[in-house]
């Protein structure tokens, strides 16, 4: 086993596909390890340089990204990817993102930054971006193309979750549409 080295700091992502238990219930494990592939490609194609998938983990995927702007505009590509994508259109997927420096270990990152990233995805929605504080004060709303106001605005408290006792406040970034995402249309809700 490899020891633990401290890592760069840089953006935790943690990718969901809500619904995948049904959808295997419903169209078995072929499609479902289909639809997986599919996601794997798809995040691969939206991922700036430098980032990487670290790993899978059931129906998500963890990312490390190493620049804020970058991170943001990944994944609001990969969410909008997904609406747009037939294959993929079937469900919708989540992503909750924190700003951290979690610890290397071999080529997995541990740590509580990424625990806080996992909890900050099981809060988002579907169809959503969910940003913690600290990713969001890395991000300026004329770089982004977005306007997110201020942190302490546009923040509100997540539930701490399994093994996570504090909050930490997170913006929503999300698709505005009735059914499914609409790409390029966001909005933040706070």
């Amino acid at each position: 086993m490899t020891s633990a080295a401290s890592s760069a700091s840089g953006a935790i992502a943690f990718t969901d596909i809500v619904g995948f238990t049904e959808f295997t219930a419903a169209r078995g494990d072929a499609e479902a390890v289909a639809l997986l592939d599919h996601q794997e490609r798809l995040v691969r194609a939206a991922l700036p340089a430098g980032a990487r998938i670290v790993k899978e983990l059931g129906d998500g995927l963890l990312l490390w990204l190493p620049e804020a702007t970058s991170a943001l505009r990944a994944c609001l590509d990969l969410l909008d990817r997904f609406a747009d994508d037939a294959e993929a259109s079937a469900l919708w997927v989540r992503i909750g993102m924190h700003w951290g420096s979690p610890t290397r270990r071999g080529d997995d990152l541990v740590g509580h930054d990424v625990n806080l990233a996992a909890r900050i995805v099981d809060v988002a929605g579907p169809g959503e971006l969910l940003l913690s504080a600290p990713i969001r004060a890395f991000l300026d709303d004329a770089e982004c193309g977005l306007r997110l106001g201020p942190p302490a605005c546009a923040s509100r408290p997540a539930k701490p979750g399994r093994g996570v006792r504090t909050r930490t406040a997170s913006a929503r970034v999300m698709a505005e549409a009735s059914a499914r995402p609409d790409a390029g249309s966001r909005r933040l809700v706070y």
